[in-house]
């Protein structure tokens, strides 16, 4: 009977021994239950409303929430860095501080094995993660997707989810960068950051681009290709309202990273002599310009080439949750049979090719490193490994760069009487490869001129940028994240705010439950219950209640009226739009289209094309004030006008 007692308190202040054997089962689980409510409420987790009121009334509350965003980002970045360093410091048994790419004295075993330990380690995690949580409908959303479609909002859950694969990844050696985990986990906690603090739409946007500013600049040194990041890749505008936070938050978490982790530059040049022979002329262009070009190429056929291995996987047959540790077997077969360069996002091979050791490769060298690479990269993404191809970009331009500077003067001797050495055509294809295959003109721009600090070789690198962002642009039309979205279905081809349009659906716009009026009903009845005067559009329904056409009423009158009495018309001589009309899914853009090509001022919207029962009307007048609207409000958003 003791025993009892608690369980009967639980159960609801039942009597001990009331016969109610459910009572203890009961009871131990409710506790459960709070404890889950309790878990699951952390995530809904809120600021309290005297600071959610301060940040939206107030630009200065924004910038504080991207200064702790920034700093969040750095810690993150340090985190994931010092993580990833570690793991292979112990499977490749480096020495401290030692880079996988950069070190030669690797034992065969493990280059070959630990690729494909490190796909086999992500497949458990794949095979756990759809156990706990099933297997996943769509991939999770990123910083572009988050911005252009969702208005800012991202899962923390998700994007904790996806840098810890990126960490799983870059730290078995697959050949892919940290930076989209940088950006992925620092840009989900800005926008849940944002959540708490109910922010505007368009301030939970800028957020996210200060996540991923803070983020770039812990992960590359560089506050300046930071924010540019930001505004390029994720806002998809640079204005003056978004200005302060994005460079608040790049600065602070550049300086945080630095402060937790003494990391190397991107790249360290020392004397600039190193990288001009002669003093840099405008004359200096033209060769950039090629190299830009030659990089935009290599750009496509890389991002083309993860497409190919990801269909190649697809056909094989090999299960999704294999096929890493098989992709990570052929990495680092590449490692064993090339070079261990290949391995990681290749931070430290990148350094050793801007240093002295790494000068005087010959030309079957350098075009065999590129091509193992490139190779090494496609292989991680395609076989599903996670990461970017941001850092791997910078260093398969570099090689460029040295290719072209080796193979250019050969092909076109004029080329030679350039001032431009090796190092300075591996710093513009560095950029210039980078802006093919990621995007960011100015962000690989700013770049170039905070690692090499000389503004004569940034004029050269933006020229270079700009021929392979045109070049890509016209002709492929795609970044490779851009490229991904399209592989899926997305029309997605920039960070600009579009999920409005999608939100304003026919079925937000239309007037529901309109009057109806059967296909049968006579024409003078028609006409008594709809006067001059009245409403001037009725919809008409067949006998099934389905959609039939639209009556205008005035010409209902007039044809009744011009038409002799033995040889009234009926309703069905009067239809209009019978095959034309709207339904709830489509949006605003969609609708005005459908009223262009139908010249019609009104069209019913009905549940689908199938079932053709009609739910509302919708007019072209309110269409285009609503979409108007919108876009002002989008308008005064970007230039940071508030209501």
């Amino acid at each position: 009977m003791s025993a009892r007692q608690p369980a009967g308190a639980a159960g609801g202040g039942r009597a001990p021994g009331d016969g109610s054997a459910d009572v203890p089962a009961r009871a131990a689980v409710r506790p459960g239950r709070r404890a889950r409510r309790r878990w699951a409420g952390i995530g809904l987790v809120q600021a309290p409303g005297r600071l959610r009121s301060l940040v939206r009334r107030s630009e200065g509350g924004l910038v504080a929430l991207a200064t702790l965003v920034g700093c969040v980002a750095g810690v993150a970045v340090s985190a994931m860095t010092w993580i990833t360093q570690s793991l292979r410091e112990i499977l490749y048994q480096l020495p401290a501080g030692a880079r996988l790419s950069a070190v030669d004295a690797v034992s065969p075993v493990l280059l070959l094995v630990g690729p494909c330990l490190g796909g086999a380690v992500l497949g458990l995690v794949i095979i756990a993660a759809n156990y706990i949580r099933g297997p996943r409908k769509r991939p999770a959303i990123d910083p572009i997707e988050a911005n252009a479609l969702h208005g800012g909002r991202m899962s923390l859950r998700d994007s904790l989810y996806l840098a810890f694969q990126n960490v799983i990844s870059n730290g078995s050696g697959a050949s892919v960068g940290l930076e989209a985990g940088y950006t992925q986990i620092a840009s989900g906690l800005a926008s849940r950051l944002g959540i708490a603090f109910e922010v505007r739409r368009s301030d939970l946007r800028t957020l996210v681009g200060c996540g991923a500013a803070g983020a770039i600049a812990a992960g590359f040194g560089a506050p300046l290709a930071g924010a540019f990041y930001a505004f390029e890749l994720i806002i998809g505008t640079y204005s003056i309202a978004t200005l302060t936070p994005v460079v608040v938050a790049a600065l602070c978490g550049n300086l945080i990273s630095r402060s937790l982790i003494a990391a190397q530059p991107l790249v360290d040049l020392g004397d600039m002599q190193a990288v001009t022979t002669s003093h840099v002329t405008s004359l200096e262009i033209l060769p950039s310009l090629a190299l830009g070009l030659v990089c935009a190429g290599l750009g496509i056929l890389i991002m083309r080439g993860v497409t190919l291995v990801e269909r190649l996987v697809q056909a094989s047959g090999v299960p999704r949750v294999a096929a890493p540790a098989f992709g990570g077997l052929c990495v680092g077969a590449l490692a064993l049979l090339a070079t261990p360069q290949v391995l990681s996002g290749g931070h430290g091979a990148l350094h050793m090719h801007f240093a002295a050791e790494g000068q005087g490769h010959g030309i079957a060298v350098l075009a065999g490193l590129f091509a193992a690479k490139a190779t090494a990269s496609a292989i991680s993404i395609g076989s599903g490994f996670r990461g970017g191809l941001f850092f791997a970009s910078l260093f398969l331009g570099a090689i460029a760069g040295k290719l072209f500077a080796a193979l250019a003067p050969v092909l076109v001797p004029p080329l030679a009487d350039f001032g431009l050495t090796p190092l300075a055509y591996a710093v513009i294809g560095m950029s210039a490869l980078a802006v093919a295959v990621i995007g960011g003109p100015l962000t690989m721009t700013f770049l170039a001129l905070e690692v090499t600090g000389s503004l004569p070789i940034t004029g050269v690198v933006l020229a270079a940028v700009i021929a392979s962002s045109l070049t890509v642009r016209k002709t492929f039309g795609y970044s490779f994240a851009t490229w991904r979205f399209h592989l899926r279905g997305e029309s997605i081809r920039s960070p600009h705010d579009v999920g409005w349009i999608r939100s304003l659906t026919v079925g937000r716009l239309m007037r529901r439950n309109p009057g109806t009026v059967a296909l049968d009903t006579p024409l003078p009845t028609f006409l008594r219950a709809h006067p001059l005067g009245s409403p001037s559009r009725v919809i008409v329904v067949d006998g099934r209640g389905r959609y039939a056409g639209i009556v205008n009423v005035p010409e209902a009158h007039a044809a009744a009226r011009d038409s002799a009495a033995d040889a009234q018309p009926v309703l069905a001589d009067l239809l209009l739009h019978a095959d034309d009309f709207l339904t709830p899914g489509m949006n605003a853009k969609d609708a005005a289209a459908a009223f262009d090509r139908t010249e019609s001022e009104a069209l019913a919207v009905v549940e689908s094309v199938e079932s053709r029962k009609v739910l509302g009307l919708l007019t072209e007048s309110h269409t285009l004030k609503r979409y108007s609207e919108e876009l002002d409000r989008q308008r005064r958003a970007m230039a940071g006008e508030t209501d």
